[in-house]
Formats: C-alpha cells, structure tokens, sequence
C-alpha cells in the first residue's frame, strides 16, 4: 500500500531520516582539564581554546557564554560518539568565567562545573586565570606527612630530656616507652624522633611511593609540634644535631632562664648550624631519590619562646643575641608585637596572643617593616642553595596580619619571595572555608583540601565529623549531600590548585581515618584512648583510600595511616609509627594503589565523570581523558549491590572489556586481573559489602608486522 505516493518502505525511512533523536543531556562534558582547555594553564594576553562535548549529532549548536555575550562555537572534532565543539578566546590578564549554552530543537539547557542544567547558575561558572600555572611534579603527586618527633628515633643524643626546661607550667617528659599513648595532656611529652630518623627511614618511603615529605614544623621551638616557633634561621638541634652538650637539666618549680643544658642546646650555633647541615643532608638524600620535600612555614603566630619575645628570659644572657621585645622597652624587636601597656617593662606581658595564648604572640607585621623583610628572607632562604627546600605549607594563613587587606598583600609578596628564590617550588595554605580569595596564582598555589575533600568523604563513609565529636545518621552514605558538597566546595579552586590540592584522611589536627570508622564520638579525655582503637573497620580505609588515590589533587598520607595507626583528634593522632608491628598487608595495599594512581595518567590529571544517581552508601565516578578512561565504584553498605555503569560516556567503546585493577573488600585486596564486558555501553557490577573496585579500559594493541624491503 502506497502513502503519499511513497511505498511503506520508502515512508518508513523517510519519517525516520527525519525524526529529531532524544537529546541526551547526560552525554555533555567539558571541565578545565587540558581536553577541554588548551593550553590548560593559558598566559595573559595569549590565546586558549575551550571545548565541550556532545553526543554525536545531537545538538543544533552551542554557544560559548562569557561577559553576557553568546559566541556560536564551531564543530571541530567528532569521534564515533561524540561530537567536540570549540571556540577560542583571546584573552586579557584578568580571570574570566564562563558557561555553556545547548540547542537542540526546543530544548535548552546550559552546561557549567555543576553539570547540565536548565537554569543558570553564576556561582558555578567555570573560570580561567590567565597566567596561573602550577609545578607539574605537585600534579597529583603522593605526598606523606611527618610528624618528626613520633617517626623515628634515630639520634637518642638530641632527645629532649626529662627536666630539660619548663613547657606551659610543667617540666619537660622524655617518653621512655615508644609505643606508649599520649596523655590526654601530652603537650610536654617527647618521645626523640627525629631527622636521622627520617634518613634511616628513606628505603621505606621510596618503596611505598612518596614522591613528596611534608614535615610539620622543624625549627627551634619548645613543643612537640613546633608551630610556636623560637629562631625561624635554624633547625631544632633536638630534631637535627647537638655537637656541644654541656648545662644542666632544671629542677622542677625553677625558671627556664635557669635551664643551662636547654639554653646551650638552642642557642649555641655550634648545634644550630650542625643541624642545618643535617637538613641540607636530608633535603639531598630525598631529591637523590626522586623525592620533593615541603617545610610548614608558621608566620601569624611566633612562640613566647622566641628570641624575638624571649618571655623565657632564654636569650637575655646568651652570647650573641639581642635582648628580646619582652625583656627590655628598647628590644630592636619592639615592634614585632603589639604590647598594650607602655609602662609594664622590664618583663612586659601585656602582648597580643594569637586567640588569647600568651604562648602564641601575635606578630605584628603593619608595625615592622624589619619584621616584613626578616620573614620575606626566611621564604627565601629555606627554598634556595644549600637548603633547597620544594615549597611551604602555610599555618594559620588567613589569619595572619590585622586586616584581609593587609593578609593579601603579605601573601603576595611572600609568594613572589618564594617563586623569585625558586620558580619550581610550590606555596600551599592551610585553609578552612572558601579560598576562592587567596587563589589567583600570585599568593597561594593550593590548599590542604578539607572542603572538597576529607570532610565530605569522611561524612560519607563513616557518619562522623572530622575530629570524631559528632556523628550524623543523615551524612552517612548520603551521595546527594556527597556531591553536593564536593562540587560546592570544588568550585572556588580552578585547575591548577585542584590538581595539587592536599587531599588528606588525616593528619595532626584531625582523628585519624582509622579511628572514625568506628563511629564512636569522643576524645582522649572523654572516654579514653583505647577507645580509638575499638570497633574500627579497615575495609572502610582501604576503600577511602582508592577514592583518595583515584580524586584529583595530591594523595596526602599521615605518617601511620597506611600501618594502621588509629587515634581520637590531636594529641592522640599522634602517636609513634608502630617500626616492628606495622600491619603489613595495609602497607602492601597502600603499595599496591600507590602504584595504579602513578601509572594511570588519569589519575594525576584527568576529568572525573560524577555519577550522581547511585543507592545510599555507593559511590561511582570516572577518570578519564582521551586516551585511558578508568571507573570507580565504592559500595559502603552493609550489603551486596548490583550497579550498571554507563562507561561509553567516559570515552570507551560501546563494546569491549573493562579489567580490574584492584580489588578491595572486608577479607583484604586483591590486584588479580578480572573483565568486565561493556555490553551496549554499561558495565554491570556486584559488589560485595564494604568494598570497592577499580575498572579500566585497555585499548586492544595493533599488530606489529615485519616489513620487508
């Protein structure tokens, strides 16, 4: 029968040749990695191109939203699947931010760091910063912290002594039992480690596959974790070398003026400079294996300790210094602080204190312009020949100086210090909150990363509030609240501070990872130690850990986590590394993932594709780009699931195969070769409980032939 006068054959193909396809909103990507943005990290006043992908013949156009004006991009480049469209924008030397706008037929929608959507939404608009670049060795490079005085003892020479000096009202406790808890007040305790310690260790590190060591704080100070800083211009001879030791220890009740053996120790530059020397060593050592190394730079806040202050009357006597700020009206350091009564010397404590602690003086810098210089110097000097240093992590960073006028302007001249010393060395902040402010490549380069990072999968996969004070029903498996908070945090970083954010589980100020799986609120003096060690779940770890080393940014580990080391919020997260009775097969797993995410491009700087519509408890996302595409998927419930994954959006072939890269599960891990087929596009899982797998598409290799002439 004819219709129209076509036959139904021929009608058939022609409506269909006709038919509009369903739009497919979910096959739309673009973000700021170097697929989408070339060059990834543009220079004022040159040119980049921006891109976004289609599903192939699916849209009528796109246009390129900047400024409030539409640009109709151009198709460039389509594959079996997708269509790329560009436009290229010849930028100025300031930040632009833009979105994505699709047609197709009547359909709308526009398309920004969020997703796909059918409004506008500013606050989510991608954004470029010309002539913000970062080092390319950060770029996800698997950091670990130390903590030097609970690593390894390596020198019991330099150990801090029982009786050495007073600390906050109390003498000084040398801890004899390594593996002894610390008090719930341990603030005096010190157990010797040290920098030998770190040397003796280097075989270790280099074979779990630190590419970087970030040590806190290492200079003079009187505390365990040093950010109440004595002398900026030297190592701590209890942490490096103590070449000349004579004095006495200091009974108990009498001044610390009176502490000759502590006296001699931190102010002889016999010591001082032996200790440096060991730095140099360790800083060498470390590049001769490949390896960066990040010092805690400490510059809101000094320590009453400080010669600057010397409230301890350490330095009134001592040969060579000056009479410090506290000790004497016409100190050089007057200025370095605020002192609110004039008439209080000799002996003034009437000085500001960083939130009040008398033992953290506030360091004035609008007052002093010789404090500016002297501190400028220090940036300089700690990442320059002999000392060579890779880069500062910074304390406290937003509330340095008296007003966000002044922080800003003190952090841009410390980074310009830091990159004019040493273009390759990197500058990253501890921050809590937005640090969209601070990230326009001339103060900081990155963050440690609790907003986008640890926070939000600490809530995921334990229920529990970083510090373990609080747990939430409602948190717990929530994937809305998940990626809700991930991309609302992820945001305010562009991509040259996200690919080298610090992405920590734990680390000194925090509950250590271990101890949150256990869901039990508390601290050390609450309900006791031992309790961080009750009940926890290392399945629960390791699958926090392949998130870690699969998300976008440096994998940072906390000296420990990957032993097994557990403890509540600080100072039992910092308990010694267990040498001896290391829980070996997690060091092997943290070996083993270590691996994948070095060898794996797409881990270091790759996109990453949310799958937002998983169950309660599982998690999915791809890394990718155009070359290697990978999946991961996290199920945290208490029961098996089944889960289909659409992985053709990430860029592999409808059909084909997926193979494993690593396993994790209640019993352990495994790395044993497993396919997955791509059957129409998707991959379908079942996953155990409490696990989490690694999948990735390996392009079949063509043939070699001979050729014969």
């Amino acid at each position: 029968m004819d219709i129209d006068g076509f036959s139904r054959a021929e009608y058939n193909q022609h409506y269909i040749s006709r038919m509009r396809p369903i739009f497919n909103m979910k096959a739309l990507f673009s973000d700021m990695t170097e697929d989408y943005v070339s060059p990834a990290e543009p220079s004022a006043y040159g040119e980049v191109t921006i891109r976004i992908r289609t599903k192939r013949n699916n849209v009528d156009k796109v246009f390129f939203v900047c400024d409030n004006e539409n640009h109709l991009m151009m198709k460039s480049e389509s594959d079996d699947y997708f269509d790329y469209y560009s436009h290229t924008v010849q930028l100025e030397n300031r930040e632009i931010s833009y979105y994505f706008e699709i047609h197709a037929g009547k359909i709308i929608c526009y398309y920004n760091y969020g997703g796909a959507s059918k409004s506008v939404s500013k606050e989510l608009d991608f954004r470029l910063i010309p002539g913000y670049k970062t080092p390319d060795w950060a770029k996800g490079a698997v950091m670990y912290q130390i903590y030097v005085d609970r690593f390894c003892n390596g020198d019991p020479s330099n150990d801090v002594l029982t009786n050495e000096y007073r600390y906050i009202g109390e003498n000084t406790v040398k801890v004899e039992d390594w593996d002894k808890h610390p008090a719930a007040i341990g603030i005096r305790e010190f157990y010797g480690g040290d920098l030998q310690g770190v040397l003796d260790k280097m075989d270790y590190l280099q074979d779990l596959g630190v590419d970087v060591i970030y040590f806190n704080p290492l200079f003079v100070s009187p505390s365990n974790h040093k950010y109440d800083i004595q002398d900026y211009d030297y190592i701590d001879p209890h942490f490096g070398k103590i070449v000349e030791d004579k004095g006495e220890l200091l009974t108990p009740g009498v001044e610390n003026r009176f502490a000759s053996k502590y006296i001699n120790r931190v102010t002889n530059k016999a010591n001082l400079e032996a200790s440096n020397q060991l730095f140099i060593k360790v800083v060498e050592e470390a590049h001769r294996r490949g390896m960066k190394v990040i010092l805690d730079g400490v510059f809101n806040h000094c320590g009453s300790f400080n010669k600057w202050m010397d409230r301890e009357r350490i330095y009134e006597n001592a040969e060579g210094y000056e009479k410090g700020a506290y000790v004497d009206r016409n100190s050089p350091y007057h200025n370095y602080f605020i002192f609110h009564d004039k008439y209080a010397w000799p002996y003034n404590g009437t000085y500001d204190g960083w939130w009040g602690h008398d033992t953290l003086p506030k360091l004035n810098f609008e007052g002093s312009k010789e404090l500016f210089d002297y501190v400028m110097c220090i940036a300089k000097k700690w990442v320059s020949a002999p000392y060579n240093a890779d880069g500062w992590r910074l304390d406290v960073a937003a509330d340095l100086g008296h007003s966000q006028e002044y922080n800003h302007y003190f952090w841009k001249q410390f980074y310009q210090s830091v990159k004019e010393a040493n273009p390759n060395a990197i500058v990253l902040a501890e921050h809590y909150g937005n640090p969209r402010d601070w990230l326009h490549g001339d103060e900081w380069d990155t963050i440690m990363n609790y907003d986008a990072f640890m926070e939000p999968l600490t809530w995921f996969l334990t229920g529990m509030q970083k510090h373990s004070d609080d747990y939430r029903e409602d948190m717990y498996g929530n994937v809305e609240s998940f990626w809700g908070a991930m991309i609302y945090n992820s945001v305010n970083m562009t991509m040259p501070s996200m690919y080298i954010s610090m992405n920590e589980l734990s680390n000194h100020d925090h509950s250590r990872f271990l101890t949150r799986t256990n869901q039990k609120v508390g601290r050390t003096n609450t309900i006791g130690s031992h309790a961080a060690d009750e009940g926890v779940n290392k399945a629960v770890l390791r699958e926090a850990v392949v998130v870690q080393m699969t998300w976008p940014g440096a994998p940072t580990i906390y000296y420990g986590d990957e032993a097994g080391v557990k403890g509540f919020t600080d100072p039992d997260n910092r308990r010694t590394y267990p040498w001896g009775k290391e829980d070996k097969e997690l060091i092997d797993f943290h070996k083993a993932i270590i691996q994948i995410h070095k060898r794996n491009k797409e881990f270091l700087t790759g996109s990453v594709k949310w799958y937002k519509e998983t169950p309660r408890h599982v998690l999915a996302y791809g890394r990718f780009n155009k070359e290697e595409q990978s999946l991961v998927v996290v199920n945290n419930s208490d029961v098996e699931i089944m889960q289909e994954i659409q992985v053709w959006y990430l860029g592999t072939p409808r059909e084909g195969v997926m193979n494993q890269l690593i396993f994790t599960g209640e019993c352990g891990y495994n790395t044993e070769m497993k396919e997955y087929p791509i059957v129409s596009g998707k991959v379908s899982l079942t996953l155990p409980p409490t696990s989490a797998v690694i999948l990735k598409y390996k392009k079949k290799q063509t043939k070699n032939f001979l050729q014969f002439k």
